[in-house]
């Protein structure tokens, strides 16, 4: 299970989160390239290690488990992974 970035994220991007991501699997980072571009921030599922720390840090609380993830919210999963597999 990895953690997901949902809707409160879009147009603010707080990268308080990326900060505090102890395996640097949140982008864009602020200095990356498409860092505008982007609506919002993603976590690779295939390198995060579910320790939750990105999740205290988000000050829109926007990111959860992903089998927390709100039922309106739940496009967000794919979206976080199917940004990693465009890369």
């Amino acid at each position: 299970m990895a953690y997901v970035i949902a809707q409160p994220c879009i147009g603010v991007k707080d990268t308080a989160c990326v900060e505090v991501c102890p395996v640097d699997c949140i982008h864009p980072t602020g200095n990356e390239p498409g860092f505008d571009a982007s609506p919002q921030l993603f976590i690779d599922p295939d390198t995060c290690t579910d320790c939750g720390m990105c999740m205290h840090e988000c000050p829109v609380a926007a990111i959860f488990p992903e089998s927390e993830v709100p039922a309106e919210w739940h496009d967000f999963i794919e979206r976080n992974a199917a940004h990693f597999r465009a890369k």
